[in-house]
């Protein structure tokens, strides 16, 4: 499979994982409104367990995903997509987690799976929650990275949700503009990463989606509430706990993970950027729980309708 290695476009200030890019194609959706782009990467064997990623807000599947694709890929087919309005996802009239994780679901069924492990992180977890609660029969299992239940539970962050989402309303069509790039350095900076250490190939996936539309993902972020449901969630499920992380609050992830019948924990001492930025602590604790939850598929019972 054809790759480009990130040692020949590393930038000076960060040591960005020295790892292999895999390609990928633009896969059409049936029903979806569109086409996104996706990577799949082979199992050592023909019928290695497939694992479905998704990435957290403002980024790519890849720019989330690729230090931890390869590790992976030595016990599991490895898929990752664009969500859309990230990146090459689809870009409907709309964003919705309903929608994104819809999709997820329509992607398993063109690859022709039967049931996935779904994986994600931040944004990418709160859409696998929602691919469990909407399309129970095709997960075989949870990995959820960095992830909660809520938000809005301070008035600090209620106040922050409801003026993003109307600023961001304003910023339709001025991508260029300077109060797009003053965004896009904000939105960088609330996941710990500074748009100056990124090096050329992860600074292209960053600008390849809006700062329009982070807004308007995050606005559809700040309505998640699956508190009321992770009580039933019942395919093993394993939660990879950012232990310093100053996004989404480390207390928030083990509460979540509490309240999973059977999770485990697998706790990383890392920031919220630290699926890439801390890929040496992160990836061997995320396959630790990938491997996990495929481990203890036999013990759960087959998927029933959701009632």
């Amino acid at each position: 499979m054809g790759a480009v290695s990130l040692i020949d476009v590393a930038r000076r200030r960060v040591e960005l994982p020295a790892t292999r890019i895999p390609s990928g194609r633009m896969v059409e959706l049936p029903g979806r409104g569109g086409s996104t782009y996706v990577t799949d990467t082979p199992g050592p064997h023909p019928d290695s367990p497939a694992i479905v990623l998704l990435h957290a807000l403002g980024t790519t599947g890849l720019l989330t995903w690729f230090p931890a694709i390869e590790p992976l890929s030595r016990r599991f087919r490895v898929i990752t997509l664009d969500q859309r309005w990230h990146g090459r996802g689809i870009q409907g009239a709309e964003f919705s987690l309903t929608d994104c994780a819809d999709d997820v679901a329509a992607l398993v069924d063109v690859l022709g799976l039967d049931e996935v492990i779904v994986g994600g992180y931040s944004m990418g977890s709160i859409v696998a929650q929602r691919v469990w609660r909407q399309h129970p029969a095709i997960v075989a299992g949870l990995v959820l990275g960095a992830t909660t239940d809520r938000f809005q539970l301070t008035a600090a962050e209620r106040g922050f949700f409801l003026g993003m989402g109307s600023t961001m309303v304003a910023l339709r069509g001025v991508s260029r503009s300077r109060t797009a790039v003053r965004a896009a350095r904000a939105a960088a900076r609330g996941v710990d990463l500074e748009v100056s250490d990124l090096h050329e190939w992860a600074l292209r996936e960053f600008r390849s989606t809006s700062p329009w539309a982070v807004g308007q993902a995050l606005a559809a972020l700040g309505q998640h509430h699956s508190r009321p449901w992770l009580s039933r969630i019942d395919v093993p499920t394993a939660v990879v706990a950012m232990m310093r992380d100053r996004v989404i609050p480390t207390p928030r992830q083990l509460a979540l993970a509490r309240a999973i019948p059977g999770a485990t924990v697998h706790e990383v001492d890392d920031g919220h950027a630290g699926c890439v930025l801390g890929a040496g602590k992160f990836v061997p604790r995320f396959v630790e729980a990938a491997a996990t939850v495929n481990a203890r598929r036999r013990d759960f019972p087959r998927h029933r309708p959701l009632r």
